[in-house]
């Protein structure tokens, strides 16, 4: 399910960014390049994270920046950014964050289905060693798609006809 909306050109290494505006843009920007969401989606969840606070560090070193809406999306997507420099969200006990996972979906059920993999994934210490080590996007999609092998997410993916 996640090789469907997670491909290696959505995933920069090493990015550099001056604070967490400017990565949750950094990360917007590689799927506003492939079509997938307009400026105004990345514009939103800047905003929802001005509005609701850091809410989006959901562990330590790790930030999904999401918007519940879909206006602005085109398509369902993920896109991982790896810092090359981590940024404070201004959350004190997950700060700083060294990964950012940008969701972009065009409904609630895929919101969930995909947060749900990769939350089965930021419980293995492997994930971040292979992002932490990655010298290239190939890294972490063979990593990815080994898991999905291995717990039989594609299986869970043909009940979603939406992804496809």
């Amino acid at each position: 399910m996640l090789k469907d909306i997670l491909k290696a050109e959505y995933i920069k290494i090493n990015e550099e960014c001056q604070d967490w505006e400017d990565a949750i843009k950094h990360a917007g920007n590689i799927l506003l390049e492939n079509g997938i969401v307009t400026e105004e989606y990345i514009e939103t969840v800047i905003e929802s994270v001005k509005l609701f606070g850091p809410y989006v560090v959901v562990a330590k070193g790790i930030a999904i920046p999401h918007c519940l809406g879909t206006m602005g999306v085109n398509q369902n997507a993920i896109t991982i950014i790896t810092l090359k420099n981590p940024v404070n969200f201004g959350n004190p006990k997950n700060d700083p964050v060294y990964y950012v996972l940008l969701f972009a979906n065009t409904d609630f059920d895929s919101h969930i289905e995909a947060l749900s993999e990769v939350s089965e994934l930021l419980q293995k210490p492997e994930f971040f060693e292979t992002m932490k080590n990655a010298t290239k996007p190939q890294d972490i999609i063979d990593y990815i798609n080994k898991e999905e092998v291995k717990n039989g997410w594609y299986r869970k993916a043909k009940k979603f006809s939406k992804w496809k």
